[in-house]
């Protein structure tokens, strides 16, 4: 495969923020081959695709277990600054007999963390499925193939009938060609099947607002 293919692949996760491990999934390729290619984006552009480069080159030679532990500590909450993961690192291989990485060495492992699993283990699965899911579900070719419900915590405090102020939640039922909202409902408590059919419900009948023309019947529902 010549550095063309590999970009035209790659490019997926570079501009367009699609995890490395649903391009493994989605190409065939492994997920270790796609993060040295994007390793080796990073520190050489384009050029580093090209297939005059040595197929280790910007690589490391460490033990596999050395490496998924600085990975493990990399994904830790709170995440530890380069100099302080490469201090514990340091620590640790003077127990264990390992040879010591350099700091430039740890950034490169650290860097080349699928974005994806970062987000996943930081920030959680709610934020994953905002920045990642959606993006590849994202594949209907016309309106009402694909529509999929999106329950979201409201950044504002409403009055509920105890009197007591509390977030509500919205549902939204989301067209994945146009990305238009073709119904939604907000309330209190947490998200139920019940709420996501009073959304759907209103999705599928015609509005009275002409300018919101969306409705229709979906060929396929996401939850």
């Amino acid at each position: 495969m010549d550095g063309a293919a590999r970009w035209r692949i790659l490019r997926l996760h570079v501009e367009d923020g699609i995890a490395l491990t649903a391009l493994a999934r989605e190409t065939g390729i492994g997920l270790r081959t796609l993060e040295r290619w994007h390793a080796r984006y990073r520190i050489d552009g384009y050029a580093g695709l090209s297939t005059g480069q040595r197929s280790d080159a910007g690589t490391h030679h460490l033990p596999a277990e050395l490496v998924r532990l600085i990975e493990g500590l990399a994904l830790s909450k709170p995440r530890p600054a380069i100099a302080t993961l490469h201090r514990r690192v340091t620590r640790i291989c003077g127990t264990r007999g390992w040879p010591v990485p350099s700091y430039g060495v740890v950034r490169s492992i650290v860097a080349a963390l699928d974005p994806g699993m970062v987000t996943l283990a930081l920030e959680g699965a709610g934020s994953y499925r905002d920045k990642y899911e959606l993006v590849l579900r994202r594949q209907a070719e016309h309106p009402n193939a694909m529509w999929q419900s999106d329950h979201t915590l409201l950044d504002i405090l409403v009055v509920g009938t105890d009197g007591k102020p509390a977030r509500p939640w919205l549902t939204a039922i989301i067209d994945d060609c146009s990305r238009a909202i073709c119904g939604y409902t907000v309330f209190l408590g947490a998200p139920s099947a019940m709420n996501t059919a009073l959304a759907l419900r209103q999705a599928i009948w015609h509005k009275p607002d002409p300018a919101w023309p969306m409705c229709g019947l979906p060929d396929v529902l996401y939850g």
